[in-house]
């Protein structure tokens, strides 16, 4: 993999890219052995999976018709659609401040949202089917929607793939009603990882044609002019994997070794035992995320 930087904007890229990584190929071979696996599922399903995400996206999005661009098995939507944000079952979804000054009941998480998921792997989407999440097996970019619009559209973990990532934001932009929010979540180049490791980062991998920084996050963004910028978020933070990527040297990390990694740092996240690490993991975590250097970049975008 070769990866070039743009003299003008800064934008980090692959040149060239594999043709399996933009027609869909390597992602549906990859489903069942990766996406599937027993601990994958359980990892992603886990209450704390988005607990982050699910913050940002109830602040800017109380309610609505969601679409989730790239959603996998469906895990986001239905953790969602569940209400959970934490292991204990805290933070139920709250009305927004004008259903309560209405004097109106308080919608459940699951009455408050519709959702529809969207992605090309087939055996990842039959899973979320049967986890009851509506889906459509078609790119996004072909799929017409006709007079369909959403309150909200997500891209977690989705442009970094994409050959065509200013066309996506373009469509995501027509979709949206008015006052509609698209959140996007990228890996962060300005990362404490990436400052540490550069290419010994198991992030810096053939199926990630982009590489974000927020600044050209923000530009790219920023060439929808129906799109307003709100809010940036710079957010997790794994130790475990600078440490491991540091050891390996930057040799290949199989799907498998990433998979037990995710298993054992979600049970981790989930244990009361470990309360006071939690406790100090999150300050470092905030801490980087103030500097712009925690793994990911998120922005919300809203529709104009």
């Amino acid at each position: 993999m070769t990866l070039v930087q743009c003299r003008r904007c800064g934008m980090v890229y692959a040149d060239p890219v594999d043709a399996a990584l933009t027609d869909g190929t390597f992602y549906d071979e990859r489903s069942v052995p990766y996406y599937l696996s027993p601990e994958k599922l359980e990892s992603d399903f886990a209450p704390v999976r988005f607990e982050r995400e699910l913050r940002l996206f109830r602040k800017f999005c109380p309610r609505g018709v969601v679409l989730d661009v790239g959603c996998s098995t469906g895990s986001f939507l239905f953790q969602l659609k569940r209400g959970s944000l934490c292991p204990e079952g805290r933070h139920p979804f709250r009305p927004t401040p004008s259903t309560a000054a209405a004097g109106e009941s308080p919608l459940s998480a699951s009455d408050a949202y519709t959702v529809t998921g969207l992605d090309m792997a087939g055996a990842a989407l039959d899973h979320a089917a049967d986890r009851g999440i509506p889906v459509i097996r078609e790119p996004f970019l072909a799929h017409n929607f006709g007079a369909r619009r959403f309150e909200a559209i997500t891209f977690w973990a989705v442009l970094e793939h994409l050959a065509q990532p200013r066309e996506f934001l373009r469509k995501a932009a027509t979709l949206l009603g008015p006052g509609g929010v698209c959140f996007v979540l990228v890996p962060n180049l300005d990362s404490l990882a990436v400052r540490l490791l550069g290419p010994k980062y198991r992030y810096v991998t053939e199926e990630h044609i982009n590489y974000f920084t927020a600044a050209t996050l923000g530009r790219l963004a920023g060439g929808e002019p129906t799109l307003e910028l709100v809010a940036v978020r710079s957010m997790h933070f794994n130790p475990v994997v600078i440490w491991q990527d540091w050891r390996g040297c930057g040799r290949p990390v199989a799907d498998a070794e990433r998979v037990r990694l995710l298993h054992r740092t979600t049970a981790l996240k989930q244990s009361a035992w470990l309360k006071p690490v939690k406790l100090a993991y999150r300050g470092v975590e905030r801490a980087l995320g103030a500097l712009g250097w925690a793994d990911n970049v998120a922005l919300v975008l809203r529709k104009r």
